[in-house]
C-alpha cells in the first residue's frame, strides 16, 4: 500500500505549492475526474485546493462525491487569501453526507489572486508576511500525526460568510456574457488552454476560444498570459498590468498538473 496520495487542484500555484509541502506524490484532479474507475488505496489520502467565494470549487465536490478514497486518514487542505468564512466545518458535514468523512480539514493563508479585488503588486509578496511556510510546517506535523482535527470557524468568519451570502459579488458568466476579451496582443502561445484545469479553452487558427460551461473563474488563463493578451470583458480590476504566479511554481508545473 502505498503511504501517502495527494490530490491537488491549482490555477496560479498556491495549492500546488501547498501540496508540494505536504507531499511528494501529487496527482491533478482534473485529470484524476476523467478517469472512470477512480478508487484508491493509500495510508493517508489528502485533497489540496483553493477557496472559491468561501467553498472549495465544484469539480473537487464532484471528485469527492465520485471517487472510492480506501484511506484510514482522509484529509483536506483548502488554501484562501482573506476570509476562509467557516469554510471546514461545512465541508466536513459535505463530505459526511457523502459517506466520505474526513478526519483533518484545515485552511492555509496566502497571497489572495481574486483579481477584481485586490493588486497583485501587492499580493505577491505576502507568502512571508503571511507566514505560508510556518502554517505548512505545522498542517505536515499534524497529518504525520494524523491527528484529527476539523478547523472550527471563529464568529467573525461565521459573520463574514454569512454577510457575503447577502450580498454576493455576483460575478456571472456564459457563452453570451463572456467573462474575459482577448486583444490583439496575443501571440497565439496557447499558455492559455494548456494551463485550464477545466479545457474551457481553445486554440483556433493560432487565437484562444473560451467556453464557460465548465469555467471555475480560476484566473489561471488571465493570470499567466504572457503577454497581458486575456483581459476581463467587464469586471474592473485593481491593477490590470499586474499578475500573479506563486514564485516557487513554475508554468511547467501548472501544465503537468492540469493536463
Amino acid at each position: 500500500m502505498k503511504q501517502e496520495i495527494i490530490f491537488c487542484l491549482s490555477g496560479t500555484g498556491n495549492s500546488l505549492y501547498a501540496a508540494k509541502m505536504l507531499g511528494t506524490e501529487i496527482c491533478g484532479i482534473a485529470r484524476e475526474i476523467k478517469k472512470e474507475n477512480r478508487h484508491y488505496r493509500a495510508e493517508r489520502i489528502g485533497i489540496v485546493c483553493p477557496t472559491y467565494e468561501f467553498d472549495v470549487p465544484e469539480i473537487v465536490k464532484e471528485f469527492i462525491r465520485t471517487s472510492t478514497f480506501e484511506t484510514e486518514y482522509l484529509y483536506v487542505i483548502a488554501t484562501y487569501g482573506m476570509h476562509h468564512g467557516g469554510l471546514a466545518e461545512r465541508l466536513a458535514a459535505f463530505m459526511k453526507e457523502c459517506g466520505r468523512p474526513a478526519a483533518y480539514i484545515n485552511t492555509v493563508l496566502m497571497a489572495d489572486n481574486a483579481l477584481p479585488v485586490f493588486n497583485m503588486d501587492d499580493q505577491r509578496d505576502t507568502n512571508v508576511s503571511k507566514h505560508v511556510d510556518e502554517q505548512l510546517s505545522a498542517i505536515a506535523a499534524d497529518i504525520a500525526e494524523k491527528k484529527h482535527f476539523i478547523q472550527p470557524s471563529p464568529k467573525e468568519e461565521t459573520d463574514f460568510y454569512l454577510g457575503y451570502l447577502k450580498h454576493p459579488l455576483g460575478f456571472t458568466w456564459s457563452d453570451d456574457n463572456p467573462l474575459y476579451t482577448v486583444s490583439d496582443a496575443c501571440i497565439g502561445c496557447g499558455t492559455c488552454e494548456r494551463i485550464c484545469p477545466m479545457k474551457c479553452i481553445e486554440m483556433k487558427d493560432g487565437h484562444p476560444e473560451h467556453s464557460y460551461g465548465a469555467c471555475l473563474m480560476c484566473l489561471a488563463c488571465i493570470q499567466a498570459c504572457p503577454k497581458k493578451a486575456i483581459r476581463f470583458a467587464s469586471i474592473h480590476e485593481q491593477n490590470p498590468e499586474a499578475r500573479y504566479r506563486n514564485e516557487n511554481i513554475t508554468l511547467n508545473d501548472l501544465f503537468r498538473l492540469n493536463q
